[in-house]
C-alpha cells in the first residue's frame, strides 16, 4: 500500500514537472514578429540647371537731393521789402519771378547821380568833337540820343583812332563809364530773381528784416529733377557706366521708379573703400529727402545660375537629385547678395534642389513633388 502511494506520488511529481517544462516550451515557442519601421521618404522641390548670363545687381541706398538747388545769400545790405508773394517755405516761383527785393532807394539815387554826371561830361565835349574830330561827332551824338538815365548805360561808341581814344580818356569819360557799370552791377544785387521754376524750401528772413551783406536768406530748389547719391564697392566701380538705367524702390509705399546714372566719382573713399555714383530720377511723386533703394546692374556673369543662399552649404556645395537620391557637388560662388548667390561650374541639365530640406544628407532617399513634375512637363 505504501509502495503504491510512493509510486503515485513520484508519477504525480513527474507529471507536474513535465507540465511546467511543457508550458515553458510552448510559451517560448511563440515568437511575436517585430513591426518593421516604415521608411520615410521626403518630398522635395527641384529645378533643372540652365546656365546663362546672370546679371550682377548691386544694391545701394540713399536720400534724394534736388539736382538744381540755390542757396540764397545777400551781397548787399538793406531792409527786406515785401513782394507779390510771401517769402515762405513751400512757396512756388516761376523762372524770372522776384524772390527777394531789398530796399535800394539810397543806392539807386547814387547810381542815377553818376549817370547824370557822365551824360553832362559827354555833352561838354561835343563842341570840341565837332571842331577837332568831325568824323566821330555823329556816333557820339547818337550815343547821347540813346542815353536814358532810367535805363542801363548803353555801350560806348567804338573808338578807331588813337587820337580819339586819348581825347575821350583824357576827359575822364572811360573812368566814369566803367564806374557806373560797376554801380549798376551792384544795384542789380538788391533784387534776387528765381533762376528756374521751383519752390522755396527754406526761408530765414521775413519782410521788414534788416538784411546784412553775407547773410543767408534761404534755399530754392527745382522740383522736377532729383539725384540719388549712393556708395558702392570699388570692386564694381569700373563696371558701372554713365547712362545706365537703374531701378529705384521706395520702402514707404513700395513704389518703383526708373533712374539713370549721370555721374560717377573718380575718387575712392579711403575709409569705406567705396565710390560714389549719382542717379538722376524724375517723378511728380518724389520729394527731397525721400529714402530710396537702388539696384545697380554692374555686369553679367556668363555660364552661371542664381539660387537662394540657403541652398549653398558652408563647404561650397549644393544638393543634387540623382535617381531619387540626394548627392553633393562642389560649386564656385562668384557673387553674394542679401538673399541669393550666383554660382559657376554647375553642370548643365542637372537636377538640383530649389528649396532647402531639413536634415538633408548625401545618400538620402527623396521623391520629387508630383505637381512640380507635371508643371515642368507642361
Amino acid at each position: 500500500m505504501n509502495s503504491r502511494k510512493i509510486a503515485l506520488s513520484i508519477i504525480g511529481g513527474l507529471l507536474i514537472i513535465g507540465s511546467f517544462f511543457g508550458a515553458k516550451y510552448i510559451v517560448n515557442s511563440k515568437t511575436t514578429p517585430k513591426p518593421r519601421p516604415e521608411k520615410v521618404v521626403k518630398t522635395v522641390m527641384v529645378e533643372t540647371v540652365k546656365n546663362g548670363n546672370v546679371p550682377i545687381i548691386v544694391p545701394a541706398n540713399g536720400n534724394l537731393v534736388a539736382k538744381r538747388r540755390v542757396e540764397l545769400y545777400a551781397e548787399v545790405q538793406g531792409v527786406f521789402k515785401s513782394g507779390n508773394k510771401l517769402f515762405k517755405p513751400g512757396q512756388e516761383y516761376r523762372a524770372g519771378e522776384i524772390l527777394i527785393r531789398i530796399d535800394a532807394a539810397e543806392y539807386y539815387a547814387n547810381v542815377q547821380s553818376s549817370k547824370s554826371n557822365l551824360y553832362n561830361l559827354i555833352t561838354s565835349i561835343m563842341p570840341d568833337l565837332r571842331l577837332d574830330y568831325p568824323e566821330v561827332f555823329d556816333k557820339w551824338q547818337s550815343f547821347l540820343a540813346s542815353f536814358d538815365i532810367n535805363k542801363s548805360v548803353p555801350p560806348l561808341p567804338e573808338m578807331n583812332t588813337d587820337k580819339e581814344k586819348y581825347f575821350i580818356s583824357g576827359r575822364g569819360i572811360l573812368t566814369n563809364y566803367y564806374t557806373i557799370k560797376n554801380l549798376e552791377q551792384r544795384l542789380a544785387k538788391y533784387t534776387i530773381a528765381a533762376p528756374f521754376n521751383g519752390v522755396l524750401t527754406e526761408a530765414l528772413v521775413t519782410e521788414g528784416t534788416l538784411v546784412r551783406s553775407g547773410q543767408k536768406l534761404g534755399e530754392f530748389i527745382n522740383t522736377n529733377d532729383y539725384e540719388l547719391e549712393v556708395a558702392i564697392s570699388k570692386t564694381y566701380s569700373d563696371l558701372l557706366n554713365v547712362g545706365e538705367v537703374v531701378q529705384l524702390k521706395s520702402i514707404d509705399n513700395n513704389k518703383t521708379y526708373q533712374g539713370k546714372v549721370t555721374r560717377i566719382n573718380g575718387r575712392v573713399d579711403l575709409a569705406s573703400q567705396t565710390i560714389t555714383a549719382f542717379i538722376e530720377v524724375k517723378d511728380p511723386d518724389l520729394r527731397e529727402g525721400m529714402y530710396l533703394e537702388a539696384h545697380l546692374k554692374a555686369k553679367e556673369e556668363p555660364d552661371a545660375i542664381e539660387i537662394n543662399r540657403s541652398l549653398l552649404l558652408e563647404t561650397q556645395e549644393i544638393f543634387v537629385v540623382r535617381d531619387s537620391v540626394l548627392d553633393l557637388i562642389p560649386v564656385k560662388p562668384v557673387y553674394y547678395s542679401d538673399n541669393s548667390v550666383v554660382l559657376k561650374d554647375v553642370p548643365e541639365g542637372i537636377t538640383i534642389l530649389s528649396k532647402p530640406v531639413m536634415g538633408a544628407y548625401a545618400g538620402m532617399l527623396v521623391k520629387v513633388f508630383k505637381d512640380q513634375v507635371t508643371n515642368n512637363q507642361n
